[in-house]
Formats: structure tokens, C-alpha cells, sequence
């Protein structure tokens, strides 16, 4: 079924051919089948807020299609994007199983396929089904592991140019690129937003990409962003 936003919407996990290694994507028969039976499949525009900081947990949120942006606010207003949420994962997971508010707000940076589950559905679900409970407890274990990889990566570094390097580099990584010659990343992010990633200002980020412009590490055509000389920037990268 097409959406209003362009996006092909599956309304079945059993017959998604999307499927993969993926959280609720690959349990057994049965199990998908109960999954099946308590989900909602929905479609967002870019720009769509799914959860709130401080809301408290309606339920948990599949991205099927599309990516989220996690952000967190400190009282002054400044706002921290804390992770870009790719196909597979789960959000709201945390909050929905302990009843706490939501940690981070989610929201969509293009149109998006969400699958949500309410609250007491979802914790009736794990009651009634081991596997699902060794999936859950597997994707918070990650979850806390790319915690700690992603505060020792940008917390621990000295510089914003360092912090931005290995934001690029990580991106490369993701999205399969990391192995070509000249990878190609397509800049979803606005410089404020990247600011936001790695705690510095939009003037920062904008002087850092002029720079490694300058120095041809970096290209830039058109949304996608082409790292000339990957060497380069791991070395600003791993700068200590």
C-alpha cells in the first residue's frame, strides 16, 4: 500500500521481504504471528515527532523504513542529538518495560514506516514468550555497549575536529562505504544538527567542513558529501 508520503507500506512482518537479522524480524513462526497480532503499522512525514523527553511510555516504536533522530534538552534550551536510529531498531524500549518517561525525544529526519505497540500489549507479549524476552534483553545489552563506544568516541575526544571525523567515518561505516576508495555519504543532517551531534556550534561545524574542503579530504556534490582522502581524516580523526 503507497502512502501519502511516498513510501510502499507493509502491513505484514510474516510477509515483509525486508526481513533480516533484526529485533522481532526474525523470531519463530509463532512468536511473529503473536507480534503480528499486536502491532501497528504507520507511516510519518519527514519532521514527525513519534515520543517526547519526559512523555510518559505509550509503547514501543519498529522504524521499518526511513531514519529518527534521538535528541535530548538541557534546561537552557540546548538541544544534543544523541543518535540517528536506522531500519530495525526499536525505540522507546527501555522506557516502555521500566514505566519511566522517555528518555530522548524521536523524531523523523525523512518519511518514515513505523510499527508501534502499546505498553501493556508489548509487556504482555514478553510474559507469554521467552524468545521475545532474549531479544529484548540482547538489543538493550547493545544498546548500552554503543553507549559507552559512542561517549568514549566523542566524549573523550580533544577537538571538534576530531569529533567530527569520526562522526563521517562512523557514517562511511553504516552505510557500507568504508571499503571503496572515495566513500560517498549523502548529508541528511543540517550543520546546526551535526553541531548538536558532537556539542559545538553550527559556525564550528561550517569552519571545520570549509577546511577539510580546502584540503581536499573532503567534496562536496550536490547532498552527497565525498571523502577524497579517508587516510587523512583518521588521522584527524584518531588525533590524540
Amino acid at each position: 500500500m503507497l502512502s501519502p508520503y511516498g513510501l510502499e507500506i507493509v502491513e505484514s512482518c510474516i510477509t515483509c521481504k525486508l526481513r533480516a537479522d533484526r529485533i522481532f524480524c526474525d523470531l519463530p513462526p509463532t512468536a511473529l504471528q503473536n507480534f503480528e497480532n499486536i502491532k501497528f503499522a504507520t507511516a510519518y512525514p519527514q519532521g514527525a515527532v513519534l515520543f517526547v523527553e519526559g512523555q510518559l511510555p505509550r509503547g514501543i516504536f519498529v522504524i521499518c523504513k526511513g531514519s529518527v533522530k534521538l535528541s535530548i534538552n538541557s534546561p537552557s534550551g540546548r538541544t544534543m542529538i544523541v543518535k540517528l536510529a536506522e531500519p530495525g531498531e526499536v525505540l522507546g524500549l527501555s522506557a516502555t518495560i521500566s514505566g519511566k518517561p522517555y528518555e530522548v525525544t524521536a523524531e523523523t529526519i525523512d518519511p518514515c514506516q513505523v510499527n508501534f505497540v502499546k505498553r501493556d500489549d508489548f509487556l504482555r507479549f514478553l510474559k507469554d514468550d521467552v524468545e521475545a524476552c532474549f531479544k529484548v534483553a540482547e538489543q538493550l545489552g547493545e544498546k548500552y555497549h554503543n553507549a559507552c563506544k559512542e561517549v568514549r568516541s566523542l566524549g573523550l575526544s580533544h577537538s571538534a575536529a576530531e569529533k567530527l571525523a569520526k562522526l563521517l567515518l562512523e557514517w562511511s561505516s553504516k552505510n557500507g562505504e568504508s571499503g571503496k576508495t572515495e566513500p560517498r555519504l549523502r548529508l541528511r543532517l543540517t550543520h546546526e544538527e551535526i553541531a548538536q551531534m558532537i556539542g559545538t556550534s553550527r559556525e564550528t561545524v561550517t569552519r571545520l567542513f570549509a577546511e577539510l574542503k580546502k584540503r581536499q579530504i573532503l567534496q562536496s556534490k550536490g547532498s552527497t558529501l565525498v571523502i577524497r582522502n579517508t587516510t587523512a581524516l583518521r588521522d584527524i580523526a584518531n588525533h590524540n
